[in-house]
């Protein structure tokens, strides 16, 4: 269990601490003497210090990208924070959990997979419920499934980011099938499948990246390489319903412009395209309300611009329980005066 976060670890200063970071930066240099150190950048959710390690002798074994164990100093250099490193070593896998590295959901994982397979159980089409366990059952999809964002840097960028952006889909999928009369169990395999492809478009660990394959060929065309082999192991899988749920992930992203090689051409996939839409513009507004508190802000004040919606954006909420002087309108005129009184 970590213990110490680098937001608190000024209370710390001039102490020894041991502890667990991952390493974003790690660099070989050489003093005046040509003895050589290690310059560290060491990171955890809540932040980032600089770190030295001036005895290296036997202490190369962790690269970029791993997360470390080390005992080691903290102390100010130059007016900022900084490890004087000791002893440092590559952690094993069991020591730590990524969501003390990187962001995690705050739902809980058991529950959203629980939610998300008790949707399939409520199918009445079994070639689509099949389609959707020959996902759910593979033991390396299912183990990725639970812990892939759904994106780098966008919506649901952390841990379950993924699993937690289908789950909610799925909710508010049940009510536009049944309000908009269409294929229910067609408009679900959408919304699980959808995105299937970031299970091999991302890597995650301690920072969210592409792979090679998702630079090359996107998650869109890898996921329709997956449904296409799961399909084949289905006997009897009808061919129009495949057609069907290519479409769906193909058009899912709804214009040309947005990456997406075909537009919605039939009612499930308009609605998956719309609600998909909503479920990640709803999530990144949340987001940018809760940054907003964070840099400082009052939470019913305006944002700053968000690059992914082009506007600066305004918590309601927050806003209406926010306290203001009265607003006045002038009669005659409908210009506002303020009563400060």
């Amino acid at each position: 269990m970590k213990e110490h976060y680098i937001a608190d670890l000024a209370k710390y200063e001039n102490q020894v601490i041991t502890e667990f970071f991952a390493v974003g930066v790690k660099q070989a240099r050489s003093k005046k003497d040509g003895a050589r150190y290690f310059a560290l950048t060491l990171g955890d959710r809540t932040g980032q210090i600089e770190a030295r390690m001036w005895e290296t002798d036997g202490a190369g074994d962790f690269a970029t990208g791993d997360v470390v164990k080390l005992r080691g100093q903290v102390c100010r250099y130059q007016e900022k924070l900084q490890i004087n490193v000791e002893r440092i070593r590559k952690a094993e896998t069991h020591e730590f959990t990524l969501g003390d590295y990187v962001p995690q959901t705050e739902c809980d994982i058991e529950e959203l997979w629980a939610e998300l397979n008790g949707y399939v159980a409520s199918f009445t089409d079994p070639h689509l419920q099949a389609l959707l366990r020959a996902f759910l059952n593979d033991a390396e999809i299912a183990a990725a499934f639970r812990q892939a964002p759904a994106a780098k840097s966008m919506h649901h960028a952390w841990i379950g980011g993924l699993l937690e952006h289908v789950v909610s889909l799925l909710g508010v999928c049940a009510w536009a099938a049944t309000h908009y009369s269409v294929n229910r169990d067609l408009l679900f395999t959408g919304a699980v499948l959808h995105d299937i492809g970031k299970l091999h478009e991302l890597r995650w660990g301690t920072s969210f990246d592409y792979t090679v394959e998702g630079q090359l060929l996107g998650h869109i065309t890898i996921g329709i390489g997956m449904i296409e082999k799961k399909v084949a192991t289905i006997p009897d899988f009808p061919a129009p319903l495949r057609l069907l749920v290519e479409h769906l992930v193909l058009s899912h992203h709804g214009k040309y412009e947005f990456g997406s090689p075909k537009l919605p051409m039939i009612p499930e996939a308009v609605l998956l395209h719309y609600l998909d839409d909503m479920d990640a513009k709803m999530q990144t507004m949340h987001n940018e309300f809760a940054r907003n508190v964070a840099a400082g802000r009052a939470a019913g004040d305006i944002t700053e611009w968000v690059r992914s919606l082009e506007r600066p954006l305004l918590n309601t909420t927050a806003f209406l329980e926010q306290e203001r002087p009265e607003v006045q309108v002038e009669a005659g005129n409908g210009l506002f005066a303020e009563d400060r009184t």
